[in-house]
């Protein structure tokens, strides 16, 4: 709210019209057709690699909470049964912060391939706000009805030539795109 009371400000100072834009780049990457492959794979990743993973480390930490018994019953070496706890311990910290490992590999595994799609949105959005002249632009949710805020994901949508869903103004007519206005017919003055 401060950002956009100074750049009211700042906008009655210089006497210009602030030109305010709404846009999320991973909104519209997500709305690109080649997104969906992008997703069922990250389904299958999750499923096949990460599980795996997770079992894994169960079968791990169950072989070594096994062999550290196994070996303290023996009385082995403090230097090899501190060597075996410390090695239960971390495969015990991944079993715990799973969720957050899985996620944060979930999240490199799709950065690196919608990347081509961020490439192609991003530079949509650049030819947009070059031609259209925008002063700030933000993200969805983070302003007030009723203000008057442009929606940049039509203008983007067009320029990568794709079908805009309707949650994100797909179908809805562009500033630019309202018919030309024709002259009135001449008329002859009637005598």
């Amino acid at each position: 709210m401060l950002v956009i009371a100074l750049a009211g400000f700042v906008q009655q100072a210089n006497g210009q019209q602030m030109k305010i834009g709404v846009f999320d780049l991973d909104l519209m990457v997500q709305a690109m057709p080649g997104y969906r492959a992008v997703d069922s794979s990250l389904q299958i990743y999750e499923r096949d690699s990460l599980s795996a993973e997770y079992e894994f480390y169960n079968t791990e930490y169950k072989r070594l909470d096994s062999t550290y018994s196994a070996d303290s019953a023996a009385s082995k070496a403090k230097s090899v049964l501190d060597l075996i706890k410390q090695q239960r311990q971390q495969v015990a910290m991944n079993i715990i912060y799973w969720q957050q490992i899985a996620q944060n590999k979930i999240e490199q595994k799709r950065a690196i391939m919608a990347q081509p799609l961020y490439e192609k949105v991003a530079n949509a959005y650049k030819k947009v706000l070059d031609t259209r002249k925008y002063t700030l632009i933000l993200k969805p949710n983070t302003f007030e009805l009723g203000s008057n805020i442009e929606n940049i994901f039509p203008y983007v949508a067009r320029e990568l030539k794709i079908e805009l869903p309707a949650e994100l103004g797909g179908g809805q007519p562009l500033d630019d795109d309202e018919p030309v206005k024709k002259p009135a017919p001449k008329t002859t003055p009637k005598k």
